[in-house]
């Protein structure tokens, strides 16, 4: 059996500029990155604004466990499957973050034979926008240490500075650390720490602006300390925003590669879900409606986490209107939500699924809370038995809600057609009633309150004394009317990783809310998660290589 980067490395891409042409996209308005990727110009974006928008599906997926999901092959191979059945369709996604590359997850292009290619370019420096993402918000960083070093005329607290340095890596040494130290030529001591970049709120900006000035605005917009008289000092007072926003020109334009099977696929920016927003720009997902009938993009990790800000903050921000939702569901990982072991997950046991299939349940709830029509996706593990199947199809009978088989990871496009025609199908019949679940006007405890009861399940919100601090602070700022963005464990509903299944009426603990002005919305930190994750004990990394000849292997 061929391993993802086996066949990845004998696909048979066509030139960009032929991908691009399929869509309709002019050669001036291309910018290729060699023979097999490309950036979209601003010139294109400007053409397409006043064309009609495509149909817009939202692949998520119940919550992640160590027997995968794989959402982002259920993404490519839908997309695939949509032009087997004479369909236009422009897939959306991330980029994948090097952390989780070298970690333990692994890349996002999806896997088997359905993958986004070129792999290993997409994989590890693709295009430079994480790059350039670190630079920018790194920038700041050294602009600020900078002005307090030379003489501080800000007056700005060396105690009460916000804003860390990231890298694109996961690296837990960093997440506390001590600058300036070695004497006064090195700078002001003050404590420090990095995040990755994808917990980057510059990441967030970039992947919600809709140009290049309001890419300045925002980044001018980020709070970055405050003052000894408690005044708050933002990037552009610091007059630096002009300098990032030249460092992000080029990163702010969408990046165009294609899938195994050629289908286009538009890649641009990597929030993960949850310890930020977790969605793809707002410039690439609009791209992408204008360039295809159907636009198939993705939220990271599970619906309660990617799903939820999909919809509450970037459809909110970007006004889009989803007209279909796929969640993602395995066989394998809802029997471990019913308490099997990893390893005895390929026997077949109707009684544990039963058990865990709650957590696809939780899910379908989750979505219709939103009004937009859902199809249950079975991405198909060659163990699944046929009683195993039957048990979801009859669940999901139960429920209301059509489900399909996904065989993509082993046959492509070909795999996933009865899917792609049932989405097709519901997009054209049942109408979409979009709203987002709670009004961003709200109070800060009650939108925190509404996603957790609503999404989480959970039965009261709990606050530290520094939440509470935080909420006042954000309040007498002004910004307490902005959407949330709650930063939680993937592998559960609540905030405790260990809660499988479909936990109810539990405590959610707040422990921090943090304001990111620029991007727009405020992070709420809940239970141990942490923004600088840290490699595994045996990190993919000690399995990555390249031969004599270049060639690489170990990247999956």
């Amino acid at each position: 059996m061929l391993t993802d980067i086996e066949i990845a490395q004998g696909a048979s891409m066509l030139p960009i500029t032929k991908i691009a042409e399929n869509l309709g996209i002019h050669a001036q308005e291309l910018e290729p990155y060699g023979a097999y990727k490309a950036k979209l110009s601003d010139e294109l974006y400007e053409r397409l604004k006043g064309c009609p928008d495509g149909k817009l599906i939202l692949v998520t997926a119940i919550n992640p466990t160590p027997a995968g999901e794989g959402k982002t092959t259920t993404s490519v191979g839908l997309g695939q499957a949509m032009a087997k059945i004479g369909k236009k369709a422009v897939i959306a996604l991330r980029e994948p973050s090097l952390g989780p590359v070298f970690g333990v997850k692994g890349g996002a292009a999806g896997g088997g034979y359905s993958q986004v290619v070129p792999m290993e370019d997409i994989n590890l420096h693709f295009t430079g926008d994480m790059h350039a993402i670190t630079a920018a918000n790194n920038l700041l960083c050294a602009v600020l240490d900078n002005h307090l070093q030379q003489g501080n005329e800000l007056n700005i607290d060396p105690r009460r500075v916000l804003f860390k340095r990231c890298m694109d890596m996961n690296d837990r040494a960093l997440r506390f650390i001590n600058v300036g130290l070695g004497g006064k030529i090195n700078g002001v001591p003050r404590e420090d720490g990095f995040l990755i970049t994808v917990a980057s709120e510059v990441m967030a900006i970039l992947c919600l602006a809709s140009d290049l000035q309001d890419l300045k605005r925002r980044l001018g917009d980020i709070l970055v300390a405050y003052r000894y008289d408690d005044t708050p000092v933002f990037a552009k007072d610091l007059q630096v925003n002009g300098a990032m926003a030249v460092l992000l020109k080029d990163a702010l334009k969408p990046n165009l590669v294609q899938t195994l099977e050629n289908t286009p696929v538009i890649m641009h920016g990597g929030p993960f879900a949850n310890i930020a927003h977790g969605c793809n720009s707002v410039r690439a997902t609009r791209l992408a409606l204008k360039l295809g009938d159907y636009t198939i993009t993705e939220a990271g990790f599970g619906s309660d986490l990617g799903a939820e800000k999909f919809f509450d903050i970037k459809c909110r921000f970007a006004g889009l209107k989803p007209d279909c939702v796929v969640l993602v569901a395995t066989i394998r990982a809802l029997k471990y939500n019913g308490g099997i072991p990893k390893q005895d997950l390929a026997s077949e046991n109707v009684e544990a699924l039963n058990k865990g299939i709650v957590n696809l349940g939780a899910h379908i709830d989750n979505m219709r809370r939103y009004g937009v029509p859902v199809v249950v996706a079975i991405n198909r593990f060659g163990t699944d038995s046929d009683a195993e199947i039957q048990a979801v199809e009859e669940y999901c009978a139960q429920k209301g809600v059509p489900v399909k088989l996904a065989e993509v990871f082993a046959k492509g496009g070909d795999g996933g057609v009865e899917l792609a025609q049932e989405v097709c199908k519901v997009c054209e019949t049942q109408p979409s009633h979009f709203a987002p679940i709670y009004d961003e006007a709200l109070p800060i405890k009650e939108k925190i309150g509404a996603v957790a009861r609503a999404i989480y399940h959970a039965g009261e919100v709990a606050y530290s004394a520094q939440a509470e601090k935080a909420m006042v602070q954000i309040e007498k700022l002004g910004f307490d009317k902005l959407p949330i963005c709650v930063a939680k464990t993937q592998y559960s509903l609540s905030d405790d990783p260990a809660k499988l299944g479909s936990p109810e009426g539990y405590t959610l603990h707040v422990r921090d809310i943090k304001l990111s002005s620029g991007a727009g919305f405020l992070v709420v930190f809940t239970g141990d998660i942490m923004t600088m994750p840290g490699l595994p004990k045996s990190p993919a990394a000690l399995r990555i290589d390249l031969d004599e000849d270049g060639k690489i292997t170990g990247l999956f």
